[in-house]
This record gives C-alpha cells, structure tokens and sequence, in this order.
C-alpha cells in the first residue's frame, strides 16, 4: 500500500538491520522502497540491494555534498543508468548550507563543482529518460535556474523528477511544480515545528504527492530521534491524510500511484 520514495538502505546503520526492517515494511504496509545512491563507490551496494529484493529499486548518483570521491561523467552515469532496476538519476542538486558550514567562509561563488556536477546529472537523466531525484537546501533559485538552463520545462525533452524532502516555500514549490516536477515529504511534517511546511503540504497538488523516509534520518513522531527506516513512512501518510481530508490509507494509495507514474521504468523490470 505504502511506497518509500527515499530511504538510504545501503548505509550501515540501516544495512545490518536489513532483515528486520523488511518485516517491519510488510507489518506496516509498506510494499516498496527506492533506495537512494550518494556516490558512485556506494552504487554497486545499492542496486545489489535492487536486485536481490523484488520490492526495491535504486538509483544511481553523487549527493551535492559529497566531495574527495568519483566524480562522475555523463557516460558513467548512463552506463549505471541502464542497468536493469536502476530507475533514477541522483540525488543530485545543489547543498550551499552543509558546505557553508563544513567549510568556513567558503562562499556561493566557490562551489562551482556543485553546479557542474548537477549538470552532468541533468544531462545524464535526459540522455537515459530517466527521472531526477533533486537534494536542495539553501540553494533554491540556483537549483530552479540550472534546470531552466538544462532544458528541464516539463517538455517531452525533459527528465522530470522528484523534490525530495521538500522543506522550501510554497513559492518553490510551484516553480518545481510549473517545471513538472513531483513533490515528496518526509517525516519533518511530523516536527511541531514544521506548521508552515504542513501549509505547503496542504497545497501541492494530490496528483504530484510522494512521500518518503530519508532513512535513517528524519524519523517521524513518535520515533524523532531515533533511527528511521521505510516501516514509519505511513507516519508521513497520516499527517498528509489529516492535512487533505483523507484517510492514511488513500494516501498511501495515491502516492503509490504517482509513484509509478514518475518512475515508470519499474514496470520494465517487475
């Protein structure tokens, strides 16, 4: 009934836990997971986990915030990209407030390589008709212009994809959205602080809906703090149903349906 959009199962934490947290995914209704890859050393871990599981997916790509690892070209990216179970380029995007952080007095103008990684991701996607899947945090005009420059209107051309995690405004939100992008949340709906991301959940679209984990990150209320997997994505589900005038379980349904319509090659490999 409920699908993961995101979850990083390949990481340690959540790996050796592996048989646990797929009985509790079946407990909770929770039929699928997109397992998410942030380099390309982490790739061959996260499609194995594709390929040994009929209820997993992955991606191939390089987080905006990982550095001194592969940098990948285009061909690197397309020739992971064609393999079987393999449905989306990324995450990608653009992170100025990790590096801001990591790095002090490192400036906008000083990460270049961000910007250009994003574009090879970009070209990849639309060179392998493959969906995006965008990381973006204090970088939001900069991540909606490389799309435009890219070519990513919402045309045929286009990749399309995901804004996964959303925590942006409804502003940002409608720029994805006008460039066909999906909107996904995660377990910060659940934050008591997060009423104003609740508004731009109230808002979206029910056809451009997902949810996700993060996993192991971000777990929901009640389990904040704690390690998260994709069990407690209907956690996401219930806020969303409350927030739609629905039941968690038409959300989870409907997510799942969009879920299939963005990533459509799934239905090549089932």
């Amino acid at each position: 009934m409920y699908t993961d959009s995101h979850c990083h199962l390949s990481f340690p934490e959540l790996v050796s836990q592996l048989p646990e947290i797929r009985k509790s995914m079946l407990e909770a209704q929770v039929s699928r997971a997109l397992c998410i890859c942030t380099t390309m050393e982490e790739f061959d871990q996260v499609h194995h986990l594709a390929m040994t599981h009929n209820n997993f997916w992955s991606t191939v790509g390089v987080h905006p915030d990982n550095e001194d690892i592969y940098e990948p070209s285009v061909q690197d990216l397309l020739i992971k990209a064609k393999l079987p179970r393999v449905i989306a380029v990324g995450e990608t995007g653009l992170d100025y407030y990790q590096m801001q952080e990591r790095k002090g007095g490192r400036t906008i103008d000083d990460m270049d390589w961000q910007r250009d990684r994003f574009r090879t991701h970009i070209r990849a996607a639309q060179q392998a008709q493959l969906p995006l899947v965008i990381h973006t945090r204090s970088s939001s005009d900069d991540t909606i212009r490389i799309l435009k420059e890219e070519g990513e209107v919402g045309d045929s051309n286009s990749a399309g994809g995901v804004f996964h995690c959303f925590t942006e405004t409804q502003a940002v939100a409608k720029a994805a959205l006008d460039l066909g992008f999906y909107i996904s949340f995660s377990g910060i709906l659940t934050f008591k602080t997060a009423q104003d991301l609740r508004d731009v959940a109230a808002w979206v679209p029910l056809d451009r809906l997902l949810i996700e984990t993060d996993s192991p990150y971000l777990a929901p209320v009640p389990y904040r703090g704690k390690t998260n997997n994709p069990s407690y994505v209907p956690y996401v589900a219930k806020i969303l149903a409350e927030l739609r005038g629905m039941s968690p379980e038409q959300i989870g349904e409907l997510t799942s349906r969009n879920f299939d319509r963005l990533f459509s090659k799934i239905h090549t490999h089932d």
